[in-house]
């Protein structure tokens, strides 16, 4: 199944899913920030999209009200939204590379850990 992109509203909603598991509109909605926080409309109607996306889904009715949970993983969402950037660069990783350590982004621990990464990957294909 093709992964939806997903708008920064979409994401802040996924990410409140990925963490609550499942959660009503107002859930979903408390879990921003008070100064930040949209309107319940705006999270009903983006909800609602993300269903049609089937980025989400209803799991049960409580009364008058659906509690949702995120029907795509985390990791398939990041992984859409890395593909979409570096599609934007051609499929070339060196400049948001280059970007992530001139912003002090990326540690010398991130880069160790895609260097043991890298050795998995190379070792199965030997393989």
């Amino acid at each position: 199944m093709a992964k939806p992109k997903l708008t920064k509203l979409e994401l802040q909603i996924m990410e409140a899913l990925w963490q609550r598991g499942t959660a009503s509109i107002r859930e979903i909605q408390e879990s921003f920030p008070a100064l930040d926080r949209p309107a319940y409309t705006t999270i009903q109607t983006t909800v609602y999209r993300l269903e049609g996306k089937k980025a989400v889904r209803r799991v049960k009715k409580v009364g008058n009200f659906h509690v949702f949970e995120a029907a795509v993983s985390r990791g398939d969402a990041q992984r859409k939204l890395i593909d979409d950037l570096l599609a934007l660069f051609g499929g070339r990783t060196q400049p948001v590379m280059a970007r992530l350590i001139e912003s002090g982004k990326l540690t010398l621990a991130d880069v160790k850990e895609a260097e043991k990464t890298l050795r998995k990957l190379e070792k199965k294909e030997k393989s």
